[in-house]
């Protein structure tokens, strides 16, 4: 049975076809998050503590780290700063030690930049997840000899040269051609964990039939695990978690192993919840007076003020109970516990203390 294992300095996460689906947390990533960018550019590491917390909290058992901010106003006074291979070797393991000093999961390194790559590997402890390699001959050559360098698992995402075929042969083929080139490395299949790339269901409608299709293939045939960017299917379509909920199971169900996604509901801010109130009050229900904010959203089904686990991680945790990942739906059930009120804990039924039955 495949099993790829990364490791923190205390905890072991493994990814299997007999294991619990993996949640790689992907909220640490300044990518296309300007205020992030910013704040790290100012060495304010404060909302990546948050994050790092938040998602470990909503049930990732590995995070996701990428170094790929843009760094604006150095760049005005330092055009080295343009250079992502000029910044990430450096802001990498700064974000690593972060990380690592707030979590104590296991850590998925990710970089286009080798340098960052590397410098990531010293700074981790244990045994990470380096992301990614791929199917071009540069980047086969730059990235398959730091794996078994540091003896580490790496995904493979399937594209190479000629870029992102639609066609899932193709596909295929590379992930193919990417395990082979590591064994002759002596990397062993279940250190690469294969990005099969889905697209878009909204530009393509045979994305989850093609991805689903692939992954038993990938699993099948070559005997690997799997992973992916879990939103991409729902890209640029309405109710995304909808979207998002039908296909983790259904991924699940045909083979793949984990996933690159946000395990947390971002909490509403206040000028969203006022929005919420005055759609429920035009609707003609009364609130009761003094109702406090988080008491009106889960009310309402509407959110949280706090972060919490999305709706997605909901559907990951019932398909393990359905597939028989969680032993007596352990897991379920306690990802299901409503936790008490302030001042009620330890009470029964009716708020008894004890909670005893009535002889």
């Amino acid at each position: 049975m495949t099993r790829t294992v990364v490791e923190s300095k205390t905890k072991t996460a493994i990814i299997g076809f007999d294991q619990p689906f993996c949640v790689i947390g992907e909220r640490i990533n300044p990518t296309g998050r300007k205020i992030l960018s910013e704040e790290l550019e100012r060495g304010d590491f404060s909302r990546v503590e948050s994050d790092a917390i938040a998602q470990v909290a909503a049930g990732a058992t590995v995070l996701d780290v990428n170094s790929g901010a843009v760094f604006s106003n150095k760049m005005a006074e330092d055009p080295r700063y343009a250079d992502n291979n000029f910044v990430e070797p450096t802001l990498m393991p700064e974000l690593i030690k972060v990380v690592q000093s707030v979590v104590d999961v296991p850590i998925c390194i990710d970089s286009s930049v080798p340098g960052a790559l590397e410098a990531g590997l010293e700074a981790c402890e244990g045994r990470p997840l380096l992301n990614s390699v791929t199917g071009e001959e540069e980047r086969l050559e730059l990235v398959l000899p730091l794996v078994k360098k540091y003896n580490v698992p790496v995904v493979a995402i399937s594209n190479d040269d000629t870029g992102i075929s639609e066609d899932p042969d193709v596909r295929f083929a590379v992930a193919k051609k990417i395990v082979e080139r590591a064994a002759d490395f002596g990397i062993p299949a279940h250190d690469i964990v294969v990005d099969p790339l889905v697209m878009p269901i909204g530009a393509m409608a045979t994305a989850g039939h093609q991805v689903f299709t692939l992954v038993r293939r990938l699993r099948e045939e070559l005997g690997v695990n799997t992973t992916c960017g879990a939103s991409n299917i729902s890209f640029g379509l309405p109710n995304r978690h909808g979207i998002n909920n039908a296909f983790l199971p259904m991924a699940m169900g045909a083979g793949m192993t984990s996933a690159i996604m946000n395990p947390v509901a971002v909490p509403l801010n206040a000028a969203k919840i006022a929005e919420k109130r005055a759609e429920v009050e035009a609707a003609g229900v009364v609130l009761p007076e003094g109702m406090d904010d988080e008491t009106f959203l889960q009310l309402f089904n509407f959110g949280s003020t706090k972060p919490k686990a999305g709706k997605e991680m909901e559907a990951i945790r019932a398909a393990n109970f359905l597939f028989d990942r969680d032993p007596h739906g352990t897991e379920w059930i306690k990802f299901n516990k409503v936790a008490p009120k302030a001042g009620h804990e330890g009470r029964g039924r009716a708020g008894r203390t004890g909670g005893r039955r009535r002889a």
